[in-house]
């Protein structure tokens, strides 16, 4: 299968230090891979996504700090801003002039982890106000924290796509209605996605877009294994099933609103 555009990717992980300039380089272009969007999850990564959206013409960089930085204590919102968040965002701002940017992102709230629910909404808000003021659409991080994430999504409206959606079909709908996409990944090939299944035969065509996570959350047949952008596939295969589409068509289709949506070749 050819054109695979995977919005959300980290190949700037460690789990990629062995191969990644072989991947990057000959692996994905070969596989039919043809755009992705490498998030930066914080000021120490955002150089190395930088360096690799300029290296490879395919590639796309995201900047912002996601919420779990704010836990981490290798993170640099730890280990060098000690959690002040707004200094750090600071120190990022000169990077966003990079024609390489394209998104703000990976960026949201999550309370699955015990992480500072004040901290991480005024953080999420602040980068919801940069990628306005940026005019930028973003990548959105949701775990567990519907509510408060769409109540800043409803305030801010925002152009982008919540990242690997876990929402409901009614929620989708008035999100999609807004002109936000969600991404869909892995785990919608999972036997338990049943929610996934019915937000995918709700929303128009148009509002879905594929992505990784990797090296995460790698689909099925392949679970378990370190993931990568050409196992889009097997998610196009089950999208396809849902919509009664030949994969391949469903890997355009959400290439082509990858493009829109980000605003790249």
């Amino acid at each position: 299968m050819t054109n695979i555009f995977d919005t959300h990717a980290h190949y700037s992980s460690r789990q990629f230090e062995a191969d990644r300039a072989e991947l990057l380089g000959q692996a994905l272009p070969q596989g039919g891979v043809v755009g992705v969007l490498e998030c930066a999850t914080h000021s120490g990564d955002a150089p190395r996504v930088l360096e690799l959206a300029r290296t490879y013409p395919y590639v796309h960089a995201a900047l912002g700090i996601h919420p779990e930085s704010l836990g981490e204590e290798d993170a640099p919102t730890v280990a060098v801003y000690h959690g002040d968040w707004r200094a750090e965002l600071n120190a990022m701002r000169p990077l966003y002039e990079d024609k390489a940017v394209v998104a703000v992102g990976e960026i949201g709230l999550d309370h699955h982890w015990p992480l500072p629910a004040r901290e991480q909404y005024e953080l999420f808000e602040a980068q919801l106000q940069l990628a306005a003021e940026l005019d930028l659409p973003v990548s959105v991080h949701d775990r567990e924290a519907h509510a408060e994430v769409y109540e800043l999504l409803r305030k801010y409206k925002p152009r982008g796509v919540l990242h690997c959606y876990s929402g409901s079909a009614e929620d989708a709908a008035w999100l999609t209605d807004m002109g936000l996409c969600l991404g869909f990944g892995g785990a919608v090939t999972y036997k338990g996605a049943k929610r996934a299944a019915k937000v995918l035969a709700a929303i128009p065509h148009e509002f879905a877009l594929l992505e990784t996570d990797c090296p995460y959350m790698a689909p099925e047949p392949v679970r378990g294994r370190r993931n990568d952008s050409r196992n889009i596939a097997h998610v196009a295969a089950y999208i396809g099933g849902l919509w009664e589409m030949a994969p391949q068509a469903v890997l355009d289709q959400c290439a082509a609103n990858a493009r829109r949506v980000f605003g790249v070749e």
